[in-house]
């Protein structure tokens, strides 16, 4: 069990697997209002950059749990870099059946509504881990501009227009869930370069090194064609943002 190669090739050299900058991300933790001792679960975690930075920011403990045993490595290895290893552990599993044995304060899924089938399934799926009063901090994509045809669906990673919601609509479907937004931290366009263009030289890298690896073709065309339709497409009519909901 573990995420394909070529996901883990191209965003081999980051600590955030998001559009998110390292500043949006402690903004984040700073607008939480975390206070020490916050008990924290992160489904599909990535690499830890939250949970260790915020281990280390505000006190916070917690637990992550992630499907790539390469990004486990990092964030094993960050939460020893940054003396936050006694407040922190990451588990190697499936994030969409995981729920945490205690009900904890933040319960949040940044980037990968993927494992609860969607959004709504996502929100299900994080009550019942978190307690009473606590705090879901979801990421999701939103359409930033209107898509002006299928074309511009597709290159944004969506099989249709109904993939993402305008941000109205994703802020009212939240509601719709039965949930209140408390808080919201949205990235801007440098935090989509610092995510989707810091993939294209971990591929160049990648590729100069493994010139005959079975995956070397799909990603010197990835290379070759990617960073176009990125500035095209993705990066103007695609948002992205974290937000943070209590149930109502």
């Amino acid at each position: 069990m573990d995420l394909p190669r070529a996901f883990t090739i191209r965003e081999s050299g980051h600590r955030i697997h998001n559009p998110f900058t390292e500043e949006d991300l402690a903004t984040l933790g700073r607008a939480l209002r975390l206070a020490p001792g916050t008990r924290i679960l992160d489904l599909a975690c990535g690499s830890g950059e939250l949970l260790c930075t915020w281990a280390r920011d505000h006190g916070v403990t917690g637990t992550g749990v992630d499907i790539s045993t390469a990004f486990l490595a990092a964030a094993g290895e960050r939460a020893a870099e940054l003396g936050v290893a006694d407040r922190v552990g990451f588990v190697h599993g499936d994030a969409s059946g995981h729920v945490a044995p205690e009900p904890v304060d933040l319960a949040a899924c940044v980037g990968a509504t993927w494992i609860g089938g969607g959004v709504a399934g996502t929100v299900r799926l994080l009550e019942r881990s978190v307690r009473p009063g606590g705090l879901l901090p979801i990421g999701e994509p939103y359409w930033r501009r209107e898509p002006p045809d299928p074309k511009a669906v597709e290159a944004c990673g969506a099989t249709a227009r109904e993939d993402f919601l305008a941000l109205p609509e994703l802020l009212g479907h939240f509601g719709e869930l039965g949930w209140d937004v408390v808080e919201m931290v949205l990235a801007d366009q440098q935090g989509w370069d610092r995510y989707v263009a810091a993939q294209w030289l971990s591929v160049r890298r990648w590729l100069d090194e493994n010139p005959g690896d079975e995956l070397a073709g799909e990603m010197r065309e990835e290379l070759t064609t990617g960073p176009a339709r990125y500035v095209r497409y993705q990066r103007e009519y695609l948002g992205w943002g974290v937000f943070a909901l209590m149930k109502r």
